[in-house]
């Protein structure tokens, strides 16, 4: 009989006729709790074989806790990145010009997100980041919010778009109240997710108060992955953008060229703009304006920068 465990009350309230324990240890031999099995009964024929049972039950148990204990710190972590590029100022905003593929005359701009707190990494990086720890819905209106503030003297001929997700249509009151106070009608909404949507009727009943006030819906990225092609029949955009992977060599690749102009028909067809991303050369340019393409974007027709140094 040991002592010290008769001296613990409950040891005598439960009872405790029997007991194993070994210690649960993570982290490099760091305890974390004890691993414990009793019996109201006393069994004194318990042995070492029985402790080394519990030993590797111990072992499994101490693995899928080291595990919890690693998210959760690269969580807070995570969050703790977040606040603090939030906090010192990021995300910085630039804007891309679209322009008319005939004569380069400026359509509107979209707005992109820079990020120059540590660690050092692609914007969508910080979003796909801020939304597997539940901040990708505060960080993408902080940037509706910030974009609306910027474009507040953006020619009244140039549209502004603005990349958000489908977990982010979903907060309508706030989406709704980061959008206020630019006229709906030149605004656009990009919905940029390359998941799959589980519930398509939630983004469309989303979607139908911004409609309704005249904000146009754009698929970003169509053809870079499975889902936009899905996003493009069950939400019906008012805009398709021609993602960048396509675009690149679309003058040397006969099968690029070929998809660029069916979806050109297709959207001359269903009543949609396209715009091509990407464009970095004049010879992708004139293949994209020979397919029936009337807009697009790239650095061969504008950088991303601050709105005064594309308009002057």
């Amino acid at each position: 009989m040991v002592e010290l465990a008769m001296s613990i009350a409950e040891t005598a309230s439960i009872p405790i006729g029997a007991h194993l324990s070994v210690p649960i240890k993570v982290d490099d031999e760091r305890i974390f709790g004890t691993f414990c099995c009793f019996s109201h009964k006393p069994q004194p024929e318990l042995g070492e074989r029985d402790l080394d049972l519990l030993r590797t039950f111990s072992l499994l148990l101490a693995a899928d806790i080291a595990a919890d204990v690693s998210e959760n710190r690269a969580r807070r972590a995570a969050v703790e990145n977040i606040g603090s590029a939030i906090r010192s100022g990021d995300p910085n905003l630039v804007f891309q010009p679209i322009r008319a593929l005939n004569d380069g005359s400026i359509l509107g701009v979209e707005c992109l997100s820079r990020f120059a707190t540590e660690p050092t990494r692609p914007p969508n990086e910080w979003f796909a980041e801020a939304h597997r720890v539940g901040l990708g819905a505060e960080l993408e209106l902080l940037v509706a919010r910030k974009a609306i503030s910027f474009c507040a003297h953006l020619p009244a001929s140039a549209s502004l778009s603005i990349n958000i997700s489908p977990n982010t249509l979903l907060q309508q009151g706030p989406l709704t109240q980061a959008l206020s106070g630019f006229d709906p009608h030149r605004l656009v909404i990009e919905i940029t997710e390359h998941l799959p949507v589980a519930d398509y009727q939630s983004i469309i009943d989303a979607l139908a108060p911004l409609r309704a006030q005249g904000i146009r819906i754009a698929i970003d990225d169509a053809g870079a992955g499975y889902s936009s092609m899905r996003h493009i029949l069950d939400l019906r955009p008012d805009i398709i953008k021609f993602d960048i992977s396509l675009t690149r060599n679309v003058d040397r690749d006969p099968i690029r060229r070929a998809l660029a102009a069916a979806l050109g028909v297709f959207a001359q067809r269903v009543g949609t703009m396209i715009i091509a991303e990407g464009i970095e050369t004049q010879a992708e340019l004139d293949v994209l304006r020979e397919v029936g393409f009337y807009s697009g974007q790239g650095y061969l027709l504008g950088r991303p920068k601050a709105l005064d140094e594309i308009f002057g």
